[in-house]
C-alpha cells in the first residue's frame, strides 16, 4: 500500500512553504492538484518537476478514479491552490477513498488563513468555530448568525469578493455589537486587515472587494 500526502501550500507568499512539504512534493510519484497551473508556479519556483493530475471541485468525483489509480502505483501528494486541502477545498472524497482502499493518509501541515486570521484578530475564547464559506442565501445567513448569538467562541469564515459587502451587511444586522476582523489577501502584496464592528468594517472597506477574504467574528462576552 502507498501513501496519500495531504500537503499544505502557501496561501499567497511562496516563501511560506515548509522544507518538509517541498521534500514530499519532490519525492512522490504524482501530484493531485486543484489547479495544475497554480501548482506549476510553486513547483517551478523550487525546481520541482513531477507529473500532475487535475483534482478540482465541482467535479471531484470525476477525477477520483484517476487519482486512485495513481495512488495504486505510488505515493501521491494532494494540494489545493492555497492552504490545506479538504478545508473548503477538494479532497474529502479522495481521503475517504484512500483509507478505504488500505492506503495511509499523512498530513503535511503548513500555512492556513484560518489560524493566521485568528492569530491577529485578538479575540479570546475556548476554541473557535469554523464556518467555511458563508451561505449565499440571506435567510440561511441570518439563521447562521443567530446560532452564534450565545456562543463565546470566535467564528472564522471565508468569503468571496463578490459577496463580502452583502455578508458584512447581514452580520451588522444580526450581530451589530460584535467585533469583526476582516483580512484580505493574507500574505500577499496587497494584504489588508480591517477591524471594528461589521458596520465599521463595511464602511472602511468601501468599494475595495478584490481578492479573497477571511473573517473572524468575536464571541459573545460572558
Amino acid at each position: 500500500m502507498n501513501k496519500l500526502y495531504v500537503v499544505a501550500t502557501p496561501i499567497g507568499n511562496l516563501e511560506d512553504v515548509s522544507a518538509r512539504a517541498l521534500r514530499i512534493l519532490g519525492e512522490v510519484s504524482t501530484i493531485a492538484a486543484e489547479d495544475t497551473r497554480v501548482t506549476a508556479r510553486l513547483l517551478s519556483r523550487h525546481g520541482i518537476r513531477k507529473p500532475m493530475v487535475s483534482y478540482r471541485a465541482p467535479v471531484e468525483r470525476r477525477g477520483l478514479p484517476r487519482v486512485m489509480a495513481a495512488l495504486d502505483e505510488g505515493d501521491v501528494a494532494l494540494v489545493s491552490d492555497a492552504g490545506t486541502p479538504t478545508l473548503s477545498d477538494p479532497g474529502q472524497a479522495l481521503v475517504t477513498a484512500a483509507w478505504a482502499a488500505g492506503h495511509t493518509v499523512v498530513p503535511i501541515p503548513g500555512p492556513s488563513s484560518i489560524t493566521a486570521a485568528l492569530s491577529i484578530a485578538g479575540y479570546g475564547g475556548p476554541g473557535f468555530t469554523f464556518l467555511g464559506y458563508l451561505p449565499r442565501k440571506a435567510g440561511e445567513m441570518r439563521r447562521l448568525m443567530e446560532s452564534l448569538r450565545d456562543d463565546s467562541r470566535p467564528a472564522v469564515a471565508f468569503e468571496s469578493p463578490f459577496r463580502i459587502h452583502k455578508s458584512l451587511g447581514l452580520i451588522a444586522e444580526s450581530l451589530p455589537e460584535r467585533a469583526v476582523t476582516v483580512t484580505r489577501e493574507l500574505t500577499k502584496l496587497h494584504e489588508e486587515v480591517v477591524r471594528g464592528t461589521a458596520s465599521e468594517v463595511l464602511a472602511a472597506l468601501g468599494e475595495r472587494a478584490r481578492g479573497e477574504f477571511t473573517l473572524v467574528i468575536s464571541g459573545q462576552d460572558r
